[in-house]
């Protein structure tokens, strides 16, 4: 749709932070057990992937080590999906594993792009 290319950048951006917010709070569930959530040890798999959580979702939101952050955080997220997710049954909609895949991807995308014009990275590029 040609009218909404000139809302590319904000688009994205307003992607980027909404995806990273959900991503953080999942994080605060594990690392905090607020929201509902279970806190875990950190020396436990969903102890760490709530600390990644935590950590590399305000990366992504603001868009800082956009690339790094996003890679990471898919990896973490086709790791959860596989590790927890998957034993119960090949379909995400079954295995309650749809927003794993879905931010897998999601964040192998912004990998791929980068944090965008509207991102600190870009700040950080632009000053150099």
């Amino acid at each position: 749709m040609k009218f909404l290319k000139p809302f590319d950048e904000p688009i994205f951006a307003a992607m980027r932070v909404v995806l990273a917010f959900l991503y953080m709070m999942h994080g605060w569930q594990k690392a905090f057990g607020i929201f509902g959530g279970h806190m875990y040890p950190i020396t436990t798999q969903l102890g760490v992937a709530g600390w990644l959580e935590t950590i590399l979702g305000p990366l992504i939101g603001v868009g800082w080590f956009t690339s790094w952050a996003a890679f990471v955080a898919s990896g973490e997220m086709a790791f959860g999906y596989f590790i927890g997710h998957y034993p119960r049954g090949p379909l995400p909609a079954n295995n309650g594993g749809d927003i794993a895949v879905a931010l897998c991807f999601a964040f192998l995308y912004i990998a791929v792009r980068g944090g965008g014009a509207l991102s600190v990275d870009a700040i950080v590029r632009k000053r150099r």
